[in-house]
């Protein structure tokens, strides 16, 4: 993890050197105006770390205020990047068809105006910051239906992942996808990992919002890699508070409907220290009634000794990037980062993007969701 971060910082500091360069070649500024615009970048990079110190000294206004400027400006600063470096290779290759051809394109004496290189990245950088704002605030409803002879009567379930309530997430958004859950009339309701994120011990106002949540079968959670960063007892007993049952490498089987939910730990209780008693395999082992087998895995990763062990696996994690284009990078780490993985009976794997946002209140092309899973009972 301290590889991570130094690798982290590191990078988002050259992001910012990269910007200022950008932008002191692209107009003559006093060197007052620099060493204040130095100032706020360096603030900017190092302000992860100090949104974390604030929030555990229990400043938690400033580190209110400071994760809404700081998350805001990382995701406009990666969008920044993004843009500058199409414009320096669309540049780039215009200069090699000149050569190419023996003349100078007018293209080409355009794009080789320095405040072209700022402005055109800047803009579309905000543009899309702004539309991303808009797009995290609206919270699609998502609907698969699967049939199942395992299942005895049909079955609602509504899925939340990616919660991520901490500084940014608080209570309208999480009173909105209660008041969404509750309008969908479920018969259980999951939460697949990272409901909680940062210091979560001043939130139990929170927790009392969710706890109004009370699906007759039901509400059943898992632990995500962020439940272990905001410290896993803290963010077990808001869990709990908030009306969950934990399903820590365990599971339950529900009579009317012939169906287990079974919930595995994050793989990051590991690196913490808390290997699991019971590997995921023989836990499902355990669970082989002939109910229909849904596994709670914060991770969309398939362990192949489990095929066959599950009807449909509910996870989380990725997002789909939440930030074009970090969308391109989940897609090419994952099999599939949102949405339905399917074989010959149909879906097994069903990622959600997530109904919070992680750091930057942002989403491009990726929207947040609440998903409705009907299985209904096959004749």
């Amino acid at each position: 993890m301290r590889i991570f971060f130094i690798t982290f910082f590191s990078l988002y500091a050259l992001i910012h050197a990269y910007f200022f360069i950008k932008l002191k070649s692209a107009f003559n500024i006093s060197l007052l105006i620099q060493i204040a615009i130095v100032f706020f970048l360096l603030l900017m990079v190092f302000s992860p770390i100090i949104i974390r110190i604030s929030e555990k000294e229990g400043l938690e206004t400033f580190a209110i205020i400071l994760s809404w400027i700081g998350y805001l400006w990382m995701a406009f600063i990666f969008l920044f990047l993004f843009f500058a470096l199409i414009t320096d290779f669309g540049r780039f290759l215009l200069f090699l068809i000149s050569k190419v051809i023996g003349r100078e394109l007018s293209l080409l004496s355009f794009l080789g105006i320095k405040k072209f290189h700022f402005i055109f990245p800047f803009v579309c950088a905000f543009l899309f910051v702004f539309y991303g704002y808009f797009e995290a605030q609206n919270i699609k409803i998502e609907r698969i239906t699967i049939e199942s002879d395992k299942v005895i009567n049909n079955l609602r379930i509504v899925q939340i992942s990616d919660v991520h309530i901490g500084l940014i997430i608080r209570k309208d958004r999480v009173r909105n996808i209660v008041e969404k859950i509750k309008s969908l009339d479920p018969d259980i309701v999951v939460s697949t990992g990272d409901l909680v994120d940062g210091q979560i011990d001043r939130l139990n106002s929170i927790a009392e919002i969710l706890k109004e949540l009370q699906p007759p079968f039901g509400k059943y959670a898992i632990t995500g890699n962020h439940e272990f960063y905001a410290g896993i007892n803290q963010a077990l007993s808001f869990t709990e508070k908030s009306g969950f049952k934990i399903l820590r490498n365990e599971g339950v089987y529900i009579e009317k409907f012939n169906v287990n939910i079974v919930g595995v730990d994050d793989l990051e209780a590991i690196r913490f220290r808390f290997n699991p008693t019971i590997s995921e395999v023989e836990l499902l082992k355990n669970f082989q009634n002939g109910g229909y087998l849904i596994l709670l895995k914060h991770r969309p990763l398939i362990n192949e000794q489990s095929r066959g062990l599950f009807d449909l696996q509910l996870s989380g994690h990725t997002h789909k990037g939440q930030l074009f284009p970090f969308s391109i990078i989940t897609a090419l780490y994952y099999p599939k980062h949102a949405g339905c993985l399917k074989d010959i009976n149909g879906c097994y794997l069903y990622i959600s993007r997530g109904t919070g946002t992680w750091g930057p209140p942002v989403r491009i092309f990726a929207p947040p969701e609440i998903t409705v899973i009907d299985i209904i009972r096959k004749f």
